[in-house]
Order: C-alpha cells, then structure tokens, then sequence
C-alpha cells in the first residue's frame, strides 16, 4: 500500500492500494462520529451499501443518500436536500459525512461537511481518477451557480481519502480519459517522470502515476491550503478550461476542457517566449496520445474571454494565468492582453 501524508493544520493521509473501501468504517470508528451521512452517485450504490454494511460492524450508524452525477450534482438544492437530511437524523458535531464517487460527489459532499454546524468530519472515497488525483485530495469543496463554476465553496479538508485502485477497472474509457488531463497537469507542473510514464503508456502504470500525482498535489496543499501563492500552479490549464465548461452549460468533461486549457497557456507562454516549441508539442502528443482534445471551436474566443473575466484567481481586473518557464517549472502571467489571448487561441486552432 502507498500512503502519501498531507501536512498542514489538520494532517491527513491518502491510502492508495486494491480494496482500501474496506478501511473506511474502522477508520471513521476511530474519529468518533456515532452516525454517518454517506453521500453517493446512483451507479455506486452497492459500493455505499457495503461502507454502510461496515460501519454498522463498527457500530456507526449510516444515513445513505444518493446525489445526482456530475455538475448536476453540485447545486444548492442538492445541498439544501443534504443539509435537512442531517437536521432530520440529528447529526451533531461529532458525527461524520463519507463522499463515494467522483470529483463532483467529493465537491458536494465535503462543503456541506464544512457547512454543518460550521464544520463536521469529511472522508472520501473516490471512484474516478479525476477524483483520486484531483478532487478528493486539497480541501476544496464548493458548487456551481448561473454565474460560473465552484464560486460557492470552502476549504474543509478530509481526514481521509482511501483510493482504490479496484474502482479504474470498472471506469468506461472516457473516465480514465478526462482524468488523465489532472494527472498529465501535475507531470508539467512539477514532476516530469509523470509524462514520461505516460509516454510508456499509462495502463501498466496507474499506481505509480496515481501515487506521484496526489504526491504533487500533497506538497503544494501543505504549503498553501488556501491558494494564497503556490497553490495556484494547480490550476494550470483551469484559467480557459472553466471558460469552456461554462460555455457548455457544465456538459463538458473537466479534463477535457483542462486539455484544451493547457495547450492555449502552453501557446501562451511560447508567445512570450518562456518555453519552445518542443515543449508546445510535448503538450500535444501527450495529450492527444490519451485521448484528449488540444483544440476547441474557431470563434468562440470572445465569448470565452468573458468567462475567464470571472475566474476566481484574477486580481485588480486582471486574469492570471499559470503557465509554464520549463517542464516541471511554473511562473504566473498576470499582464496578457486581449490581443495576445486572441493570437495564442488563434494559433493552437491553426495547429
């Protein structure tokens, strides 16, 4: 079994080996919560059920409640259903919320952990590779409004994160694709073996992959819970990705649109002459090699530019970007133009 430690305030670990599910109900035992709220997706109800069946031989109680996938997920009706489901079960301080399922399961579940009585025990259990890379793993919790994605939200870390590698067999390939785009994010930002191991062909190397990418992400959350700094380098590619799934009404896959978001910052960056070409390519046959999309629509760049006017890291009316000064090294862009956005999105469309 792997174990990577999230330091921090409040340090935590991420078990990472086959069939860790069956780790939850001791675990939640021992943080002392009396009833467990476990919040799932409609298609993981038998792997709740089982949590539920082991935390009744831990002498907890489980309340289960199924959440609708993806984005529809993250709505403040979902949560309001969440928050009186608490309310009717008596759940106290001491009690607990378990997530089962994807990075939106994890999102929903953990800000109303953080929301009940000003902050209730959260432990995931993700099922998607873009959960067990990316979501679970950090504290971010949050929910989608009309106005843009994740603007609703706290910090609220887990006090465990148990990935089982079992859940990657029994993902349909788009899954494993849209993940992939967190994973080949952590390999240009800071861990360049990751690209290589993708180049080898990642099949054969999920839990290595797995283990250096929370590894990644690990590092920066203990320096920077609350993206004051450091933090921010992990949303490279999110800046125009957001953009995207805000356009698509939140239709799109995240990592697809994170794909297309690394490749216009990877132009961006070449524009200004901080990388070469060599490491725009990179970009490109890694990503297309998994599956995903290095490009968008023609024309739909000013709309675009709207949406990333909204993103939460711009500061004084201006929209930052993290990109890249060499593979494994990042900087931030703050002074773009219009002009200059438009010229690097025109040219990753003509690539």
């Amino acid at each position: 079994m792997a174990v990577v430690d999230v330091l921090g305030p409040q340090p935590y670990q991420v078990f990472i080996d086959h069939d860790t599910t069956m780790m939850v109900g001791n675990h939640v035992h021992a943080l002392g919560a009396r009833k467990v709220l476990i919040v799932h997706q409609p298609p993981l109800a038998a792997v709740a059920r089982c949590i539920a069946q082991d935390l009744e031989s831990n002498n907890v109680e489980p309340h289960l409640v199924s959440v609708p996938d993806a984005e529809d997920g993250k709505s403040i009706d979902v949560a309001s259903r969440l928050w009186d489901t608490l309310g009717r079960a008596g759940f106290s301080r001491q009690d607990a919320v378990v997530t089962v399922g994807g990075g939106a399961a994890t999102d929903i579940g953990g800000f109303v952990a953080a929301t009940w009585m000003r902050g209730i025990d959260v432990v995931h259990v993700p099922t998607t590779l873009l959960a067990m890379v990316d979501a679970a793993v950090g504290g971010k919790t949050g929910m989608n409004t009309e106005e843009g994605k994740n603007l609703v939200g706290a910090f609220h870390e887990p006090k465990g994160v148990f990935v089982d590698l079992e859940r990657l067999y029994t993902l349909p390939e788009e899954e494993i694709v849209s993940g992939s785009a967190e994973l080949i994010k952590t390999g240009f930002i800071a861990d360049p073996r990751i690209l290589e191991l993708f180049q080898d062909g990642p099949t054969n190397n999920w839990p290595e992959l797995i283990e250096r990418s929370v590894a990644v992400k690990a590092k920066v959350v203990s320096e920077d819970l609350k993206e004051s700094g450091l933090r921010e380098i992990l949303n490279y590619g999110h800046t125009l990705g957001h953009a995207i799934e805000r356009r698509e009404h939140y239709r799109w896959r995240h990592g697809n649109a994170v794909a297309i978001g690394m490749m216009f910052v990877a132009y961006l960056a070449l524009h200004r002459g901080l990388i070469d070409e060599g490491v725009v390519d990179l970009h490109r046959t890694i990503l297309e090699k998994s599956g995903l999309p290095t490009r968008y629509e023609h024309g739909a760049f000013d709309e675009l530019y709207e949406g990333m006017t909204r993103d939460k890291k711009n500061r004084n009316g201006h929209i930052r970007f993290v990109v890249l000064d060499g593979i494994g090294s990042c900087t931030r862009l703050e002074d773009a133009s219009k002009n200059e956005m438009r010229a690097a999105y025109d040219t990753m469309m003509k690539d």
